[in-house]
């Protein structure tokens, strides 16, 4: 994952920031002007291919809008990893005319020629809240060259959804739909048409694709381009660096040097340091420098711990902690380490217990042993201290003594004590530490013979002298300041001027001003620091550098640095600088100094100055690894400047990146690798990272090594060009390999940058980093944008960077984001520190402002969607049930007809009979019993009771009413005992019961229009209700939502006659009419089925038969009673069975959670009924009380059977956490089962009390896609547990059909579950009569096979395994396993997904997702999240998404919607709405937090 961050850190005072805005306007180079150019034609191109793309919808709480106080100047450096370095962005002067192109005007054409900005209507009335304003932008500058068309597997069509949906909380929107299938009224959908159009493609042309069953649905590989470029150059030659010429006055050690400085010249200066305002703070001699460092070795090893058990002995590695302005006191430390022979580990200023980076630097101590940290009494200080005054431990860091090394604290050494000076030997000299690309760090030992032939081989390339005076603006503790500015400077006794970072950033002309003043003839810096001094720089009139003979550019391996030198060299050419003083530099942490331009040193002129190297390449080429100069495209080139030769005294070559290091040939890309003395040995504790770094043996192509010695691998990709010039074009670190092509993130910055760099990204503080999803790297941006930025300015720039890369690099970028300014983790310089930025962004907590994907354009190596091919016909059906080889997918419930039982009922055809034979046989049997939430008997009824009630109620109707017989009643009540007695009252009439659940009293607005429409649906004649309720349907709250005049006859039960009917109604013919049953399915669909007496006595003599109810039983029952089989438990099965139920509402358990298990626990019940919501509100709010439930004597142990009623695919998560929460209670794992039932059949499956448990498979998802069944291992890649959903119900036959050809299918396969038993539905009940629907749901037969039988079709796809288990009566037993509803099941790309996988996928993504629901619209998925959290975290959470959904299912998400907590709709079922949700979502009714549109 390569990894690359610029910025700067540098505030320029006000009174530069007309030169900011003047360097920019007029001296625009960047890449030596071709890179700028190359980004505004590149942006000119999609000019002319406009289409426009959606911008997000934000709340505007989310649309930061500070003030200009915030504003600082703007800053446009970068720098991977350290402070920095600049990308020459927009300023230094033309190097020729046509280079002066006026940013400011390019700019302002850019933004106003290319987008005639639409702006849709941008404020919408959201319901209550007044008017929510949110943007609402769409830009017009589209990504439409894409360089393969082929992309787009499938063009995305829109599709016409004509259902129009309603819900228990039923919402009128009237969406009038177009010929594309997007509704007029809509904003939204008006963006996802925009989106759709922008994503259409060219089709492919369709494979034909025949699926086998044991499938493996492959992601595409990326097919080698045939004609993409190969290297043809012959093998290189390792190239040797001139021979390192030993002077003979040279030191034999780094210590034998500092001892003859400090003895021979001890006034000389050694380090002069700067305060804050430029002036010099202290002199550092050589004489001081000599007489502290032998102070600090002395009490080094002599004065910590005890003279018997010294702390610190010879070898042992120590921390030197010293800040950035102090390099004076790190310099003694370092030194002083040197003599007592311990190994410094210079590290940064640890500033808070979290710092970025901190921890990671922390364990590389605790691996080296360190157990002292050296630092400065200031720095001592300023460490966080605890309240006791001690410094606290680091998070990650060892246990550390710290050790103040000023002289005052030291004690003075004995006169005959001396430090041991030996000559250079393998010895640990020093660790350097070095940041990897994962945010590990890693420690480099460097010897001490490498230490000093480093020195000399840099005394030699640089022409060093003896107190020669020179400027270092670098770190001193590491990399390039270390060795020139601490090191090489002591052997050759030199005077180094350090500036600190503070006087820079107050200053940054002050290095100059230093070289001027000293007459300096070195100076060493980076890129940052010329183009800082350029933007200052203001005509001082007294600066002359004709005294520098060597500007050494640190990272002058850079991509951008080459714009900087070319930059300032044009400046201050007319102030004496010599163009062959710039000096660029490579280095690495493993190989040390790798390479350096030095000009004096021309083999072929004796002496004159060489030409710097230059090379226009190819980015197409250079992302094969392979050198080609560009002459004719000037669009996407990298021009590329030299770092000089080959240190003296190594040989260097470079080899492949990946694989046997094998030799490049001359026109490839390589590693650099290097073999010297000069370079680090080891990675501390780490034998086989060292291994690889520094023990290769490059090969040739013959297979013979290069050399018998080793070479360290530089982490540098580069060429050795004409001339022995050294090219580096990039970093390993940095690499990104992207579909099999190579890309430099550095590169990807400086393209980023050249898009209006001055006026957008704060300070250029930019980062670069892949992150892997779906098996490839994906490219992310994240950017710093300014305080005063619009979002109209930041998408603007989002969507010209997109253009800009796409042009120049040809790659997709999956993710841009900006960050509010200041806000990514920084490194201790003020660079970004990448690894950490990576990781906040993959762990959701990176907070971005803005967020750009686009996974439809990089995203290429999906499955090819899937060919549906034909079904097998009937042919294929041989004798003995064979489909394909399997066994044809049916199985059925115990026969009604052999089951030998005492049921007394039998003898009656109607319930009403059985109610009057129990009153008269079993007067006082108690029925049902009703608990109020405090757990007491609010209300019972015994037979006598409800046959008595009951007929008052019959008279009621009829004398009030004046109903006739067949009429429908609507029975309106709050779940309880009125209700059973209201239904047994209607058919005592003869009248049809419709029972509906009363509106919320707090909710009238939004539940009353769903009363009003089953009313009117069901054609009730008359309402009957309690008096409360009869107040409330005519108050002026209805009035307002509905029109109460319209009601029917309402009746209030409460007030009942006192004498009996006549006679007692009894229906001529079972199969007459006995109730209607209203329910919004999952899909949002009201439909209400009729029940005949006939079916109404087979169901209940059904579940009797299953759960062995008899009088003596008790069950209790938590579920609404309104429809399906809660309804039928709650006021059927009683009577016909004779159990007493116990009856607790749902909502009471809102105000005591504890109420249904305390009430099985207190009955002692062994079967009891709930609702997932139910089980939900239990595991929620009893978590944390099974103790407190234990104490009060809660026991579950008698529940035998504990039934989830539901119409949906098991919740295994759900009932698995309720058993374990519960088992402590005494509840048995297996006790816990789920039934099914749907609108064509109430009850199908319900696990019943005898027979087998239910089990669990697992499936592969993938397969499920495409219909088929494969079971897979627990825990395999891709395995979706299911639940087998109870044992299939006496009576019920179930067969498994395919939902187009109707043909029955395999057992292998996935289809729609079709049932045929004696209590189906007779049809459904709608004011429309829509027949074919009817006749379609109810009456389905076969195509072929069983053709005779009439089935009942679910709308549910499911599938059956026989499994070993056997049944009560001795077969083997079938399970059904429901996967989800017809309706809701998704096709995208030619595949079948259930919306809950995803769901499930999404919600685990991020700890702040608590519920999320998916549906598509014109084939874009569009996934809707609730945010838990704060509204600062709806970004984080859009490219987590997008992830989750590609690496688990293989699926673009087109648009993801943060909403807050209850906005999807629930039914009262506890399902998902999501048809609702779409039809809200499309009239623009969710007030959304953010809606991202990928692209």
């Amino acid at each position: 994952n390569g990894t690359a961050a610029v910025e700067n850190n540098m505030e320029i005072e006000s009174r530069d920031l007309n030169s900011c805005f003047y360097a920019c306007d007029h001296n625009s180079i960047i890449h030596n002007n071709v890179h700028t150019e190359a980004v505004q034609a590149a942006l000119a191109k999609h000019k002319e291919r406009k289409m426009a793309v959606p911008m997000p919808s934000k709340r505007r709480s989310l649309v930061v809008q500070t003030s200009m106080d915030a504003y600082t100047p703007p800053d446009t450096s970068s720098g991977s990893e350290d402070e920095g370095s600049v990308q020459g962005d927009s300023q230094g002067t033309p190097t020729s005319s046509q280079g002066s192109i006026n940013m400011e005007h390019w700019i302002s054409q850019a933004i106003h020629g290319s987008t005639t900005s639409t702006t849709s209507s941008s404020s919408t009335q959201s319901g209550g809240s007044g008017a929510a304003h949110r943007l609402g932008y769409s830009v017009s500058s589209a990504f439409a060259c894409f360089s393969q068309p082929s992309q787009w597997s499938q063009s995305v069509t829109a599709v016409l959804c004509g259902c129009s949906f309603s819900c228990d909380v039923l919402q009128s929107a009237h969406l009038c739909f177009c010929f594309s299938g997007v509704p007029v009224s809509s904003r939204v959908s008006a963006k996802i048409q925009q989106l759709v159009n922008t994503l259409k493609r060219p089709k492919r042309p369709p494979l034909r694709e025949f699926f086998v069953d044991d499938f493996e649905e492959l992601l595409e590989v990326q097919q080698p381009d045939p004609n993409q470029p190969k290297p043809e150059g012959a093998q290189m030659l390792a190239m040797r660096g001139e021979q390192l010429g030993v002077v003979t006055n040279w030191p034999p050690s780094l210590e034998a040097a500092l001892q003859r400085w400090g003895t021979i010249s001890p006034k000389a200066p050694c380090l002069t340091t700067m305060d804050t305002n430029g002036k010099p703070l202290y002199i550092l001699t050589y004489g001081k420098l000599w007489t502290r460092s032998m102070k600090v070795a002395y009490n080094i090893l002599h004065k910590l711990g005890t003279k018997q058990e010294p702390m610190v002995r010879p070898g042992d590695r120590v921390a030197l902690v010293f800040p950035n302005n102090d390099p004076a006191a790190s310099m003694v430390a370092f030194y002083g380490c040197l003599l007592a022979e311990v190994v410094p580990v210079p590290i940064e200023v640890p500033l808070t217990r979290k710092d970025a980076g901190s921890q990671q630097i922390g364990f590389l101590l605790g691996s080296c042993g360190v157990t002292v940290a050296l630092t400065s009494d200031a720095c001592h200080k300023g460490l966080p201290k605890s309240p006791t005054g001690e410094i606290p431990q680091f998070k990650g860091w060892p246990k550390l003594l710290w050790f103040v090394t000023e002289s005052k604290h030291l004690s003075k050494p004995p006169r005959d004590w001396f430090p041991h000076i030996k000559d250079a030997n393998n010895d640990t000299a020093y660790i350097e530490y070095k940041t990897c690309k994962d945010g590990s760090v890693l420690g480099v030992t460097v010897t001490r013979i490498a230490l000093l032939t480093h020195c000399q081989a840099l005394t030699q390339a640089c022409g060093y002298t003896e107190a020669e005076t020179i400027v270092n603006v670098l770190d001193f503790k590491k990399d390039v300041g270390l060795w020139h500015g601490i090191l090489t400077s002591v052997m050759n006794m030199m005077h180094v001027i350090s500036i600190p970072y503070s006087l820079m950033k107050v200053n940054p002309l002050s290095w100059i001003q230093k070289v001027c003043q000293y007459k300096a003839k070195v100076a060493c810096v980076k890129s940052r620091d010329m183009h800082w001094a350029l933007v200052a720089h203001r005509d001082q009139r007294d600066i002359n550098l004709s005294s520098l003979r060597m500007l050494i550019v640190a990272d002058g391996a850079n991509p951008w640095s080459i714009s900087s030198c070319d930059a300032f060299l044009n400046v201050f050419q007319s102030k004496g600088l010599r163009q062959e003083v710039i000096c660029p530099c490579a280095s690495s942490p493993e190989a040390l100094t790798v390479a350096i331009r030095r000009y004096w040193l021309n083999p072929s002129t004796s002496g004159a100055p060489l030409p710097p190297g230059r090379g226009v390449l190819s980015m197409h080429g250079l992302t094969y690894g392979v050198i080609r100069v560009d002459s004719e495209e000037k669009l996407s080139v990298l021009t590329v400047q030299d770092v000089g030769l080959v240190m003296p005294g190594a040989i260097m070559c470079s080899v492949k990146p990946d694989g046997i290091p094998q030799l490049c040939r001359t026109d490839e890309i390589g590693e650099l690798c290097v073999c010297a003395i000069a370079t680090g040995t080891s990675y501390y504790g780490l034998s086989g990272m060292t291994k690889n770094t520094f023990e290769v043996f490059p090969v040739m192509s013959s297979g013979a090594p290069v050399s018998e010695y080793p070479f360290v691998r530089t982490g540098l990709l580069g060429f050795v060009g004409p001339g022995g010039l050294v090219f580096v074009v990039g970093k390993m670190d940095g690499l990104m390999v992207v579909s099999g092509r190579r890309h430099n993130a550095d590169d990807i910055v400086a393209t980023a940058l050249a898009v209006e760099p001055m006026k957008f990204v704060y300070r250029g503080r930019i980062a670069v980093f892949s992150v892997t999803v779906l098996h490839d790297e994906r490219i992310v941006i994240v950017a710093e944008q300014r305080p005063d930025s619009t979002e109209e300015d930041s998408f603007q720039w989002m969507s010209r960077v997109l253009q800009a890369i796409d042009s120049i690099h040809q790659v997709g970028v999956y993710c841009l984001a900006l960050v509010p300014a200041n806000t990514l983790p920084k490194t201790p310089l003020g660079g970004i520190h990448l690894s950490e930025t990576k990781q906040l962004f993959l762990e959701g907590s990176l907070h971005p402002c803005n967020v750009l994907m686009c996974p439809h354009t990089c995203v290429t190596n999906l499955p090819k969607p899937r060919q549906k091919q034909p079904e097998i016909g009937p042919a294929s059906v041989m004798v003995g049930n064979l489909v394909s080889g399997k066994r044809i997918a049916q199985a059925s419930g115990r026969d009604l007809g052999q089951i030998e039982d005492n049921d007394q009922a039998r003898k009656f055809l109607f319930l009403s009979e059985v109610l009057q034979w129990r009153a008269q046989t079993t007067p006082d049997h108690v029925l049902y019993t009703l608990l109020n939430c405090r757990g007491t008997i609010a209300n019972s009824l015994t037979c006598v009771q409800l046959h008595k009630r009951a007929e008052k109620i019959a008279v009621m109707l009829m004398e009030r009413g004046r109903l006739q017989d067949g009429d429908h009643v609507a029975l309106v009540y709050p779940p309880g005992i009125d209700l059973i007695a209201a239904f047994y009252g209607c058919l005592y009439a003869g009248c049809v019961p419709i029972t509906v659940r009363p509106p919320h009293p707090q909710n009238i607005a939004t539940t009353l229009p769903t009363v009003k429409m089953i009313v009117e649906v069901s054609r009730s004649a008359c309402l009957m209700t309690t008096q409360l309720i009869c107040k409330l349907l005519r108050s002026r709250e209805a009035a307002a939502a509905v029109d109460v005049r319209a009601w029917p006859p309402i009746l209030d039960t409460d007030d009942l006659p006192k004498k009996r009917p006549a006679q007692i109604y009894k229906p001529s013919n079972p199969d007459t009419l006995a109730y209607l049953d209203f329910s919004v399915s999952t899909t949002g669909m009201l439909a209400g089925v009729k029940m005949s007496h006939a079916a109404t006595s087979a169901f209940c003599r059904s579940i009797k038969l299953q759960c062995e109810l008899y009088p003596s039983r008790e069950v209790a029952i938590c579920l609404d009673p309104y429809c399906g089989l809660g309804f039928v438990l709650w006021c059927l099965c009683s009577v016909y069975s004779g159990h007493q139920s116990i009856l607790i509402p749902p909502s009471e358990l809102e105000t005591n959670p504890a109420l249904w298990l305390l009430a099985v626990s207190q009955y002692k019940v062994r079967d009891t009924f709930c609702s997932y919501s139910v089980m939900e509100l239990c595991t929620k709010g009893l978590g944390s009380q099974t103790e407190s439930l234990k104490a009060r004597g809660l026991d579950l142990s008698r529940v035998r059977t504990c039934v989830v009623v539901a119409e949906e695919r098991p919740r295994i998560a759900l009932t698995q956490s309720f058993s374990k929460l519960f088992k402590d209670l005494g509840l048995h794992p297996r006790a816990v089962s789920t039934s099914f039932g749907c609108r064509v059949n109430l009850a199908i499956c319900l696990q019943g009390t005898s027979g087998p448990d239910p089990t669990t498979v697992y499936v592969d998802m993938r397969a499920l896609r495409h219909d088929r069944v494969r079971l897979v291992e627990r825990g395999s890649p891709h395995s979706l547990p299911l639940m087998e959903s109870g044992k299939i119900l006496p009576g019920v036959r179930i067969i498994i059909a395919n939902p187009e050809t109707k043909g029955p299918l395999g057992d292998s396969h996935l289809g729609e579950i079709w049932v045929h038993s004696a209590h189906n539905a007779s049809g459904y009940f709608t004011i429309y009569g829509d027949e074919s629907l009817q006749s379609d749901h109810f009456n389905s037969r076969l195509s072929f096979g069983d053709t005779q039988t009439v089935w009942a079709r679910t709308g549910y796809l499911g599938f059956l395994r026989r499994t070993e288990l056997t049944d009560a009566n001795g077969e083997r037993h079938d399970a059904l396993y429901v996967v989800g509803a017809l309706d809701e099941a998704m096709e995208l790309r030619g595949m079948r997904y259930h919306p809950i996988d995803i769901e499930t996928s999404v919600i685990r993504a991020h700890k702040s997702v608590t519920e999320c629901a998916v549906f598509t619209w014109t084939n874009l998925l569009v996934v809707v999240v609730e945010l838990d959290g704060s509204e600062q975290e709806a970004l984080d959470l859009v490219p987590l998404v997008t992830n989750v959904v590609l690496e688990e299912h293989y699926l673009v998400v087109g648009v993801v919607v943060v909403v807050d907590i209850g906005v999807i709709p629930i039914n009262s079922r506890g399902e998902k709405q999501r048809m609702h949700l779409r039809d809200g979502f499309l009239a623009d009714q969710l007030d959304p937090i953010y809606v991202a549109y990928n692209m």
